[in-house]
């Protein structure tokens, strides 16, 4: 079912040429040569990451940067994910790993407790306990890894779409960042493409069926792509006549809403749509210095699945 297996290499490759940079990976040095000398901190890191991931990008009430660890502490080996579950850092640690890099923070809401537990649904500080008790430092780059031009390549590069260079929602001051990249939908052939065609190409893309809002008959000739939740950004769509809106997650009313004034909604999945981001992340990684054998990608692609149709 998982649609980017990220201990696999050549996945990993084809998810970093979708988002822009063709090969970035593949070609990476991977000699002798390339694992001689790394020497790298925590903190060394996070300046590197962060200049490809301003914290300055990201929203007020966002957390950027690292959140559990020492700075001064030297690297061993980076783990990267989408989202720093207390699993996600157990497995860190047991590859060896003592830095893990996340699109998600481990928490925006600083925890009130602490405990060794599997989940912060059972103590909210479950997480931290974990990266402390294991020494995996966590560091995430969220709503500045959405803004970024790396990012807003990744959805449209994967289902075919071309790029206007225009955002429903520009970053203030800047016109290649933003959220929610407005595309031309290319089509087949002499017609423009469908609702239903393009669903169709995004269930064959993720290997995930998607909730689609409006009529599959209907042409699509602008589509604007948005990772995780699409926020106010369908009301951006609608206003600025875009014809339909692929996105990560939408609430009911307000796709329902969106539905009925024109905008299709293809709903991929929060996590659907942002697990492509962990090959950004990887990629960032080696630009930053890290020697490719001391990157390591969880997979985080099967955390839930639909259940098989049965005849009762």
């Amino acid at each position: 079912m998982a649609f980017f297996t990220r201990r696999d290499k050549d996945a990993t490759d084809g998810a970093a040429r979708a988002a822009g940079d063709a090969g970035a990976l593949a070609e990476r040095p991977s000699g002798a040569l390339a694992k001689q000398g790394f020497a790298m901190t925590v903190g060394g890191l996070e300046s590197a990451l962060l200049r490809e991931f301003p914290a300055a990008d990201a929203e007020s009430w966002d957390r950027t940067g690292v959140l559990v660890g020492e700075r001064a502490l030297p690297v061993r080996k980076v783990a990267v994910a989408l989202d720093p579950t207390v699993a996600a850092i157990h497995e860190a640690a047991r590859d060896g790993a003592n830095v893990l890099v996340t699109h998600h923070p481990a928490f925006l809401a600083a925890p009130d407790a602490f405990a060794p537990e599997a989940s912060d649904a059972l103590c909210p500080g479950a997480g931290v306990w974990a990266a402390i008790q294991s020494q995996v430092a966590l560091m995430d780059f969220h709503t500045a890894l959405d803004v970024s031009p790396r990012a807003a390549r990744v959805l449209p590069g994967m289902l075919g779409l071309a790029p206007k260079g225009a955002f429903l929602e520009p970053l203030a001051g800047s016109k290649r960042k933003g959220y929610g990249q407005v595309c031309a939908v290319r089509a087949a052939g002499e017609e423009p493409e469908t609702l239903g065609r393009l669903a169709a190409r995004c269930t064959s893309v993720f290997g995930r069926q998607p909730r689609v809002w409006g009529d599959f008959d209907a042409p699509v000739r602008t589509a604007a792509t948005a990772t995780g939740s699409a926020g106010s950004l369908g009301r951006a769509a609608l206003a600025q006549g875009v014809d339909c809106l692929i996105c990560g997650e939408v609430k009911y009313h307000e796709a329902l809403a969106l539905a009925g004034a024109g905008l299709a909604v293809i709903e991929l999945g929060h996590d659907v749509s942002e697990l492509p981001l962990v090959a950004v992340l990887a990629e960032a990684l080696l630009k930053a210095g890290v020697p490719d054998d001391r990157v390591i990608v969880i997979d985080q692609a099967d955390n839930w699945a639909y259940p098989e149709a049965i005849r009762i």
